[in-house]
C-alpha cells in the first residue's frame, strides 16, 4: 500500500522498539490547524450491534487517549444511585445485594434528564427514575416429586426482568418501561429458598464513569496501534508453515506454490513469536504506524457506540471552550 509508505512507524526488534531513521517524532512537530484537518480521518470498519470498530488517523496521541479517557470516565449515563432495603431475608448482604443492583445497566437516555442537584437528596421526574422490586420465594404445592429447583420453588432466581418501573409526575406520558428499564432481562440478580424475601426501592441518577465505574456507557473503551507486517524474502514449504503458526488467525496466508504472503496484518497481536526460530527470525519486519490507531467501542446498550464517541468530542469541545475562556478572563 503506497500511502503507508509516508506513515510514521515503530520497528519492532526482537527485544527493543526502534524509531524509524527518518521520524523525529510527533512531539517535535508543529501543530498547524488547516494541515491537521487534512490528515486526520475516522474511517468505520466494523459496526455490530453494541460494538463499533474504527480507524482515528493522523492525529496525536494525546488526542487519541483523551478520547478514550472521555469515553470511560466522562461521558454520563443513567444508574442506581440509592438502594433502599425495606426487606431482605436472602443469604446475599445488604451492601453486595446494593452493588450488584447498582452495576445493573438501564435503557434510559442521559441526554433525557438532567443532574441531580445536592440540595434536593429526592430529586424530581427531570432527574430521577424510581423502581421496586419486591419479590418473595414460595413452594409450588402442586410439585412434591422433583429434584429441579426452578419446578418446586416459584421465584428460585430473582433476575432483572422482574425489576418494575414507578413513573414519577409525567414520566408515564414521556416514556415507557422499555424505555428507561433494564436493558437486559435476563441479568442474576440472586437465587432463593423458601422464606426469602425482597422489598426494595432503587433511585436511578445521571453520572459519570469519573465518579463511580457504574456510570460509565462503555463495557471497554481501547485502541492500540495498526500492525505493518513485510516478508523481507521468499518463505515456503515447512518454514512457511511455521510462519503461519508464529502469527494470529489469518494474518499470514500460503499461496498454491507453498509460499507465504501477509494476507491481512490488520488483526496480529505483534507477538514477536516469529523472533524463536532462528531461520525465520530475517525473514519478517514487523511495525507499527505511530499515528493510525484502532478503536474498538463496546456499549453497555444505553447509547449506541457511535453516539458516546460523538458524545466524548462534545465534552472535549467544552473542556476547551472552558479553558479558553478563562485564559481570555486571565
Amino acid at each position: 500500500m503506497p500511502a503507508l509508505e509516508e506513515k510514521p512507524r515503530l520497528y519492532m526488534d526482537e527485544y527493543k522498539l526502534k524509531q524509524d531513521p527518518h521520524d523525529y517524532g510527533l512531539a517535535d512537530e508543529p501543530i498547524d490547524i488547516e494541515t491537521y484537518k487534512a490528515k486526520m480521518k475516522i474511517v468505520v470498519v466494523r459496526y455490530e450491534g453494541d460494538e463499533l470498530e474504527f480507524d482515528l488517523i493522523g492525529v496525536h496521541p494525546a488526542f487519541a487517549n483523551a478520547f478514550r479517557r472521555l469515553m470511560l470516565s466522562e461521558v454520563p449515563s443513567m444508574a442506581f444511585e440509592k438502594i433502599y432495603i425495606y426487606n431482605n431475608t436472602s443469604i446475599i448482604q445488604d451492601e453486595v445485594l446494593a452493588h450488584r443492583l447498582g452495576l445493573i445497566p438501564l435503557k434510559a437516555d442521559p441526554r433525557l434528564f438532567e443532574y441531580r442537584s445536592e440540595e434536593n437528596e429526592q430529586g424530581t421526574e427531570h432527574d430521577t427514575l424510581e423502581f421496586e422490586l419486591k419479590v418473595k420465594c414460595t413452594r409450588r404445592k402442586d410439585i412434591k416429586d422433583s429434584s429441579n429447583f426452578d419446578t418446586i420453588y416459584k421465584n428460585h432466581k430473582v433476575h432483572s426482568g422482574q425489576i418494575k418501573w414507578l413513573p414519577r409526575g409525567k414520566q408515564a406520558q414521556l416514556y415507557s418501561e422499555s424505555d428507561v428499564g433494564c436493558i437486559h432481562d435476563d441479568i442474576l440478580i440472586s437465587q432463593m429458598r423458601p422464606g426469602h424475601e425482597f422489598d426494595l426501592k432503587m433511585i436511578a441518577v445521571k453520572g459519570i464513569g469519573k465518579d463511580h465505574a457504574k456510570f460509565s456507557p462503555v463495557a471497554t473503551a481501547f485502541y492500540r496501534l495498526l500492525p505493518e507486517i513485510k516478508l523481507r524474502r521468499e518463505v515456503k514449504g515447512k518454514d512457511a508453515q511455521l510462519l503461519q503458526k508464529c502469527f494470529s488467525p489469518g494474518v499470514i496466508g500460503i499461496d498454491d506454490n507453498d509460499v507465504a504472503y501477509v494476507k491481512d496484518a490488520r488483526y496480529d497481536t505483534c507477538s514477536r513469536n516469529v523472533y524463536r526460530y532462528p531461520q525465520l527470525a530475517d525473514s519478517v519486519e514487523m511495525s507499527r504506524v505511530r499515528d493510525h490507531y484502532i478503536f474498538t467501542v463496546e456499549s453497555v446498550g444505553a447509547l449506541k457506540p457511535d453516539v458516546i464517541f460523538v458524545e466524548a468530542v462534545k465534552v472535549l469541545k467544552k473542556k476547551c471552550r472552558k479553558f479558553l475562556e478563562e485564559i481570555e478572563a486571565a
